[in-house]
């Protein structure tokens, strides 16, 4: 595609005056060689600071504080670095030539670093080059989930109930969807420091982004499931649930829902009441969820100890490479690789600032499995986890969490008998009443994606982090196609192109 072209298919909207605070700036930014997109990239703006995504496009929100003469400052591993004022970024796409590399002498002189000798450096200087304590960051994230059924074979071996038979599972089968997306994200303010149980989250907005006609379709086969069971088991039963030795008893009232008479004041109040809970108790999982999953990637950090990136801590389990010296942004920086010697997890590269010995940059993906569990035909495979790690530097020379990124690949299988037995103890004669044996073959496959990006990040003290107390009242908006207004005001991370182009079956929305 010519530039020319680009230009016409990616304007940036900037128009300056009294109506500044609601305008964004989008653009595409692109090696000025190849043409194609560079991800990851840094621009900061101000003190705010964005990532552009893996298609190379970002959005910065600007507001009546923005100024045209204020500079944007662009940044990305083996480019030259742009910084100019916002009114001269008048074409729809931003060029990165590579940069040459021209270190400064006394970094080549001054004394030649082992790759060890350098990660020694960056683990001794943590203390000083990062915000390790108590801070306010202002976050995005963004989850994407794919699943997907690879294998449903079985093998009916008896069924007492005639509804029951291979015609009505097949077709079971054939309902359930074979594949589904959902995509969730969340803004808010996230309190805490380095350990991963001690945060706090202020919920600000959140949406989901799904195919809601595939829940529907859920429902229709349990309403069609529970039909069968009332009309063919005794509401005073039990059933014996047994996989091979394994075996679990269940009461049959947990099967049943009794309908409430629309005449029963009582019944109709404690209904409401329990759904008014249910939507609460919502709320608080929903945010707990949500601070468990940012407590669980900042805790991770490769700057701490208690992570699975140990190799700062633990360079001897590992090959080290300085593979080269390159530039992120005006900053000279070492590039070393790390693959395991034994029986490590991953493999990646590290990027170092030649100055101060931080750690600027990782690179990871694993190099084996990380689960691997298989037993009495069920198993599970963690067989991905590859991403990227961005710190940035702050006005007071300090480092902290600008952009984490990692996808994670499960495979789970079943592959083992299953017998369900009613029984009941109030009939005469047999206790035994239905049975359903079946043999199952099934596997199922998750892709996870975690995307998160900090905005700003400001250290508070230990009693301003106890003084804050969560009160999320927030539930995600529901979203059956990707609406581009929903974040229109905030900064986010640009959604990539299947986002955007996210189509429901099911067009209906709440």
């Amino acid at each position: 595609m010519s530039r020319t072209l680009l230009v016409v298919v990616f304007p940036i909207v900037i128009f300056f005056g009294c109506c500044l605070q609601a305008q964004t700036l989008n653009s595409i930014i692109l090696d000025s060689a190849t043409q194609k997109p560079v991800p990851y990239v840094t621009l900061q703006l101000n003190n705010r600071w964005t990532v552009s995504n893996e298609e190379g496009r970002f959005s910065f929100q600007l507001d009546n504080t923005i100024k045209e003469t204020d500079s944007l400052l662009i940044s990305c591993i083996g480019y030259g670095s742009i910084g100019k004022p916002l009114n001269e970024f008048t074409e729809g796409v931003i060029l990165l030539a590579a940069k040459a590399i021209e270190l400064n002498p006394v970094i080549v002189t001054n004394k030649n670093y082992t790759p060890e000798e350098i990660l020694e450096e960056v683990e001794k200087n943590i203390g000083k080059n990062y915000h390790t304590g108590f801070a306010k960051k202002r976050i995005f994230l963004r989850e994407t989930y794919y699943n997907n059924i690879i294998k449903t074979d079985y093998v009916l071996k008896k069924s007492t109930i005639k509804e029951f038979n291979k015609a009505f599972i097949d077709n079971l089968i054939r309902e359930i969807p074979k594949s589904n997306t959902y995509y969730t994200e969340v803004l808010g303010d996230l309190y805490g420091g380095d350990d991963s149980e001690e945060q706090k989250l202020d919920l600000i907005k959140a949406s989901e982004l799904y195919d809601k006609s595939l829940e529907v379709n859920y429902e229709d086969l349990e309403e069609k499931f529970n039909k069968i069971i009332k009309e063919n088991v005794k509401t005073d039963s039990y059933f014996k649930i047994k996989s091979g030795l394994f075996g679990t008893k269940v009461e049959g009232d947990e099967l049943f829902e009794a309908d409430v008479d629309s005449t029963d004041v009582a019944a109709l109040n404690k209904k409401l009441e329990d759904e008014k809970k249910a939507k609460e108790d919502r709320k608080k999982f929903f945010a707990k969820y949500k601070r468990q999953t940012l407590g669980n990637l900042y805790g991770n950090l490769p700057i701490f100890k208690k992570t699975d990136f140990n190799v700062l801590f633990k360079t001897g389990r590992y090959d080290l490479v300085l593979e080269d010296f390159t530039y992120l942004g005006d900053a000279a920086v070492y590039v070393i690789s790390f693959t395991p010697k034994r029986s490590e997890d991953y493999k990646g590269k590290l990027y170092i600032n030649s100055d101060d010995f931080a750690l600027v940059r990782m690179e990871f993906e694993n190099v084996k499995n990380l689960r691997n569990f298989g037993l009495l035909g069920i198993s599970l495979k963690e067989y991905l986890a590859k991403g990227q790690i961005i710190f940035t530097k702050g006005k007071d020379e300090k480092y902290s969490l600008g952009y984490y990124n990692i996808e994670k690949g499960l495979r789970a299988g079943i592959k083992r008998p299953l017998k369900i037995i009613e029984k009941n103890k109030n009939v005469k004669g047999r206790r035994k009443q239905n049975e359903l044996s079946l043999k199952v073959d099934a596997a199922f496959g998750n892709r996870n994606r975690y995307e998160l990006v900090v905005f700003d990040d400001t250290p508070i003290s230990t009693s301003q982090y106890e003084a804050f107390k969560e009160h999320n009242k927030v539930l995600p908006t529901y979203m059956a196609n990707y609406d581009p207004e929903f974040w229109k005001g905030y900064n986010i991370i640009e959604p990539n192109q299947a986002i955007k182009e996210f189509t429901s079956i099911d067009q209906e929305t709440e």
